[in-house]
C-alpha cells in the first residue's frame, strides 16, 4: 500500500523538476505567503487528481479542455500583471483578512492549468492500475507539494541575491510565458493571424512596460512597499530590544540561574529571539508582579526601552504583528508600574493612565516620546 504512494511520489516530483508547477510556485511566492502557496497547490493537485480523473469525462463533455486552457492562459497573464502592480497600504490589510482566498486562488490557478497535462494523465494511469487509488492520490498530490516546496526554497535563497522589484519582473514574465503559451496552443488556428496577433502583443508589451516603468521609478526613489517597510521595522525594533534586554537583565550573578519565561525581560527575550527567528511564541503568565518589584533593575532602562515600545505601536496599526510589542510593553509596564496599563486608543490616553499611576513618570514617558518622535521625524 505504502510502496504505491512512495513511487507515486518519487514519479511525480520527479517529473515536475524544472516543470511550470515548480516555477510558478516561485512566482506566487513572490506575492502571497509562502503556506498559503503551498496549502494552494496541495488543494489545486487534490482537485486535479482527485475530481478531474472522477469527473474528467462529464466535464469535457460541457467544456473542452482547449476552452478551460485557453482561460488558464487568461488567467496567467492576469497574475503576470497583478504581480507588476505596485503595492498599496491597504492591500496588505486585505490580504491579511483574505488569506484562506488567497489559498483558493493559488490553488484555482493550479488546477486549471494542470488540467491535461501530463502529471494529471500519469495520475490517472497510476491510479487505474492501483489497487489503493487513494494512496496514488496522496502520492501525487504530495510530490506536487514537496516540489512547489522545493521551487519556493531555492527561489527564496536566490531572492535575497535578488532586489525586490527585480524578483515582481522575473515572476511577471514566468506568468506571462506560461500564459501566452497556452494560449497559442488552445486559441483557434483562424485567430492566430497578423491582424489579431500583433495588436494584441503591443498592447501587452506597452501595458507591462509601463507598469514596468512606474515600479522602476518608485525603487528609484527610494519608495518601499508597505509590506516590505513594515517588517523592516519590526525586525530593527526586535534588533534593538534584544541589546536594551540584554543591558537590563541582571544577569546570573543575581539570579544564579536564567529564570526565563517567570522573568519579565527573560520572558521578553524569548519574545524578541521568536520574532527575530520568525516564528510563533505563546503568552503565558511569568512570575508575581511582587517578584518584578523586588529585582533591583534600571529604571531609567526599562523606561527606555518602553518608549521605543511605544514608538513602534504609534507607528504601526497592525494589531497582530504588535502581538509581541505589546507583550513586552505590558513586561516593562509592570515593572514600572506594578501591573500593566491594557489597552489604549493612543497616546494621550496611554498617558493619562500612567498618570493615574505615576504622574512624574507619565511626565518623563511624554517627555521621551516626543523627543524621540522628533528624532525619527528628522532622520526619516
Amino acid at each position: 500500500m505504502f510502496e504505491e504512494m512512495i513511487g507515486a511520489f518519487l514519479l511525480i516530483f520527479a517529473a515536475e523538476m524544472g516543470d511550470k508547477t515548480q516555477i510558478l510556485a516561485m512566482a506566487f511566492a513572490t506575492r502571497f505567503p509562502v503556506r498559503k502557496v503551498l496549502l494552494g497547490i496541495g488543494l489545486g493537485a487534490f482537485l486535479n487528481h482527485g475530481l478531474a480523473v472522477i469527473l474528467g469525462n462529464y466535464i469535457s463533455r460541457l467544456v473542452p479542455i482547449s476552452t478551460v486552457q485557453m482561460i488558464a492562459g487568461i488567467a496567467f497573464i492576469g497574475f503576470a500583471l497583478w504581480t507588476l502592480k505596485p503595492d498599496k497600504e491597504e492591500e496588505e490589510d486585505k490580504e491579511q483578512r483574505l488569506r484562506f482566498g488567497l489559498a483558493l486562488t493559488v490553488a484555482l490557478a493550479f488546477f486549471i492549468g494542470e488540467l491535461g497535462d501530463k502529471t494529471q494523465l500519469t495520475a490517472i494511469t497510476l491510479a487505474a492500475d492501483s489497487r489503493y487509488p487513494l494512496m496514488i492520490l496522496a502520492g501525487t498530490v504530495s510530490g506536487m507539494i514537496a516540489t512547489g516546496a522545493l521551487g519556493i526554497f531555492i527561489g527564496r535563497k536566490l531572492g535575497d541575491k535578488i532586489p525586490e522589484t527585480g524578483i515582481k519582473i522575473l515572476a511577471a514574465f514566468v506568468f506571462m510565458f506560461f500564459g501566452l503559451q497556452k494560449l497559442y496552443q488552445t486559441v483557434p488556428d483562424r485567430y492566430l493571424n497578423v491582424q489579431i496577433v500583433i495588436p494584441f502583443i503591443c498592447i501587452l508589451a506597452l501595458t507591462v512596460i509601463l507598469m514596468i516603468r512606474s515600479l522602476i521609478h518608485i525603487r528609484r526613489k527610494g519608495i518601499q512597499s508597505a509590506l516590505i517597510a513594515k517588517s523592516k521595522m519590526l525586525h530593527d525594533y526586535y534588533l534593538h530590544m534584544k541589546e536594551d534586554l540584554n543591558n537590563i537583565c541582571l544577569g546570573l550573578e543575581y539570579c544564579t540561574t536564567c529564570q526565563g519565561n517567570q522573568c519579565a525581560i527573560g520572558h521578553s527575550k524569548i519574545i524578541v529571539q521568536s520574532a527575530l527567528d520568525n516564528q510563533e511564541w505563546h503568552e503565558i503568565s511569568c512570575g508575581t508582579e511582587a517578584e518584578h518589584l523586588q529585582k533591583p533593575f534600571t529604571k531609567e532602562k526599562v523606561l527606555d526601552s518602553l518608549v521605543d515600545t511605544l514608538l513602534l505601536i504609534n507607528t504601526i496599526r497592525d494589531e497582530k504583528s504588535l502581538a509581541g510589542a505589546h507583550s513586552i510593553r505590558n513586561h516593562m509596564e509592570t515593572i514600572l508600574f506594578g501591573e500593566p496599563i491594557g489597552k489604549f486608543e493612543n497616546m494621550e490616553s496611554y498617558i493619562e493612565k500612567v498618570k493615574e499611576k505615576d504622574t512624574a513618570l507619565s511626565e518623563k514617558i511624554k517627555s521621551m516620546f516626543r523627543m524621540s518622535t522628533e528624532i525619527c521625524e528628522k532622520s526619516g
